[in-house]
């Protein structure tokens, strides 16, 4: 007996066209668009297809491991990219420089010039008087008498 309703969208070819943009490291959107489906057409599939699930996020991981194959090779006859591998895995090698920016527990203490300045400038700020220094009594009396 022949099964009635509309005939399944994912056919042998839609689903070859799938499989070859998940390998390229495709998202689903692009596959979709690749095969000339609709997203929700691919989630309906997966959830009738497990298989195809795990299938699918494998494939998106050819990319990754073909980029490894190729590094890995190029060991025997690149020194540079040996080099570069080598500085990743052993820390001892790595030519970067870090930048320690904790105190170690001691209590940061600003020069005296710093904390000066600090002082003037809320007071600008705020638009109240200077400290003694020889300045003006308010910063906007200097702008009145231009």
């Amino acid at each position: 007996m022949a099964e009635l309703g509309r005939p399944s969208a994912i056919t042998e070819d839609v689903l070859r066209k799938l499989e070859e943009v998940f390998a390229l490291g495709g998202t689903d959107k692009e596959a979709c668009l690749y095969a000339n489906i609709a997203p929700s057409t691919l989630y309906k599939y997966q959830e009738e297809n497990k298989d195809f699930t795990e299938r699918k996020e494998a494939l998106k991981e050819t990319p990754v491991l073909k980029a490894r194959r190729t590094v890995f090779n190029s060991l025997e006859t690149d020194v540079n990219s040996a080099w570069k591998y080598v500085e990743r895995k052993d820390p001892d090698l790595n030519p970067k420089q870090t930048i320690d920016h904790t105190n170690k527990g001691e209590k940061f203490e600003p020069s005296t010039i710093v904390a000066d300045l600090t002082t003037k400038l809320n007071a600008i700020h705020r638009g109240a008087s200077l400290p003694s220094d020889g300045g003006s009594a308010s910063p906007m009396d200097d702008k009145a008498s231009d």
